[in-house]
């Protein structure tokens, strides 16, 4: 199955009109700040659902929604130098609005709301971007709201974090989110969601760009850069 069927483009070319809010890169790449790792937590999905599109509010042709606040997350994947970066895989997961996680091993699972998929993944444009619609995480026990997430490129994870909620007072009792410690890291992944202009229903819009530090070479490119190389006089 090709890439296309698999990462659907449709929902996100359709998401454009949000407006430039969404996509407009904040800042000079030169006060870029990598975007700081975290841990993968003990419940990235044991076994995937079998929707895995970047809507997470509906899953496969069903046509009851999920519960909780419609949120639009999108952003960015850009290298330390503000090069969008293409083709990488973002994958996002999180509880649902009851904080329960799809995991076998997660509790409550017959409390689930089964109507929100839980996880999702997009693979980013030419431009670097990617786009989801999920709803805004809850808190539960031990736990501030967050999403985590996990980048991957050419077949290669090269980012594992989470994202925070701006203004979240349980943010400064959350162990992993002081675990940070550096406030320009902390403020890297806290982002403020706000609502979406022209919403009836009280959506939201969230965006994070994802900074890494270095992309996997393309094997072509160690080539061509070899070959560019001035040869040394035996």
């Amino acid at each position: 199955m090709g890439i296309m069927n698999i990462y659907s483009r449709r929902k996100f070319l359709g998401t454009l009109g949000l407006g430039s809010m969404v996509y407009t890169t904040p800042g000079a790449f030169a006060e870029l700040v990598q975007t700081p790792p975290q841990t993968e937590g003990p419940f990235y999905p044991n076994k995937l659902p079998l929707d895995t599109d970047n809507d997470l509010i509906i899953i496969n042709d069903k046509l009851k929604p999920s519960v909780g606040q419609i949120t639009h997350l999108s952003g960015k994947v850009l290298d330390i130098k503000g090069n969008p970066v293409r083709n990488a895989l973002v994958e996002i997961w999180q509880v649902d609005n009851k904080g329960i996680y799809y995991h076998s091993k997660a509790g409550k699972q017959d409390k689930r709301d089964t109507n929100f998929q839980s996880y999702g993944r997009f693979l980013t444009d030419s431009k670097g971007r990617y786009y989801f619609r999920t709803i805004r995480p809850p808190s539960y026990p031990g736990r501030t709201p967050h999403i985590h997430y996990a980048v991957s490129h050419k077949n290669q994870r090269i980012l594992t974090t989470q994202l925070y909620i701006e203004g979240e007072k349980q943010n400064a009792e959350d162990v992993l989110y002081k675990r940070i410690g550096d406030p320009a890291l902390q403020k890297a992944v806290t982002v403020p969601f706000k609502p979406l202009k022209g919403s009836k229903s009280g959506e939201l819009t969230a965006r994070m760009d994802l900074v890494v530090g270095h992309t996997p070479e393309d094997p072509k490119e160690d080539r061509a850069r070899a070959l560019d190389r001035p040869r040394r006089r035996r």
